[in-house]
């Protein structure tokens, strides 16, 4: 039995949870100094800080390609890291970055790295059980927008949030520009990647994690809804919300007040209300 809370409308369970299976063929190989110009991948970080985490987290850095001639600032101390863990580093023009990763905010640093190592569900529960905490998990059920996923898994970071589970499809993955915008946070979060976000909502069911769905149309207020305990926030793609059987699996649906004109919040501002809000009722 999960913790004495006011029931809501609730869907018939799915007793047998399965483990996602990973169907994809293999891609095919290409060096990795070699990503196609203007390419969004996820074996590539840039930013400095960004490049800085990953490195320091123990991931795996084949080459870091650094604008010549930029030797000023915190690039100094990327260069070093990357030298004492034994990374090749390359200088290479500005224009080569710039194509490299299809945007002119990498501050001179790219690294190609070993993709993203994702979890498992199961994972983040342990983590929080390691911790001796109640597990607060956030549920993606399709963002594509690379940049707010980024910002939801710096403030996730930040928060205290054990785990982020995202969908294989509908949604981005863990891309350079995602790991740019989180500033490193990526490196600290357990992040895992299902198949079925609904069969994976009635999963977090069976281990006692009560499920709450942000939606503008729901009844309950953020602010009048008990959220203590343990909890998953689901949150929905900013253009077409939840989709429908995962808004049928939540527990609850809560939604964040609107005093003025607009009627919506971009959905990582969002995501970071009710993160915040869930953190303000756990020490209250």
């Amino acid at each position: 039995m999960r913790d004495n809370k006011p029931k809501g409308k609730t869907t018939g369970r799915n007793p047998a949870y399965k483990k996602p299976i990973n169907n994809k063929a293999p891609r095919p190989e290409r060096r990795r100094d070699e990503e196609k110009p203007g390419e969004d991948s996820e074996n590539m970080v840039f930013g400095r800080n960004s490049v800085m985490e990953a490195i320091r987290s123990g991931r795996t850095v084949d080459k870091l390609f650094v604008a010549k001639g930029d030797r000023e600032g915190s690039i100094v101390r990327v260069i070093a890291m990357a030298k004492e863990n034994g990374i090749t580093v390359v200088e290479a023009e500005k224009a080569k970055l710039d194509s490299m990763t299809r945007s002119a905010s990498h501050q001179g640093v790219v690294a190609i790295t070993t993709e993203f190592s994702y979890c498992e569900p199961e994972d983040i529960l342990a983590y929080a059980a390691e911790k001796e905490e109640k597990p607060f998990i956030i549920v993606i059920d399709g963002i594509n927008d690379p940049r707010n996923l980024g910002a939801i898994i710096r403030t996730a970071n930040a928060a205290g949030v054990h785990g982020i589970i995202l969908p294989k499809r509908g949604a981005c993955g863990l891309t350079a520009t995602v790991y740019k915008t989180a500033a490193g946070a990526c490196e600290y979060m357990k992040i895992a990647r299902v198949v079925n976000i609904s069969e994976t909502i009635e999963f977090l069911k069976e281990q006692n994690v009560w499920i709450y769905g942000t939606d503008g149309a729901a009844d309950n207020d953020i602010y009048q809804t008990d959220l203590r305990g343990a909890v998953a926030l689901v949150m929905g793609d900013e253009g077409t919300g939840l989709s429908r059987l995962v808004r049928e699996r939540c527990d609850h649906l809560i939604k964040i007040p609107m005093a003025g004109e607009i009627t919506s919040l971009n959905i990582s501002v969002a995501a970071g209300v009710a993160m915040y809000e869930k953190v303000r009722q756990d020490k209250a």
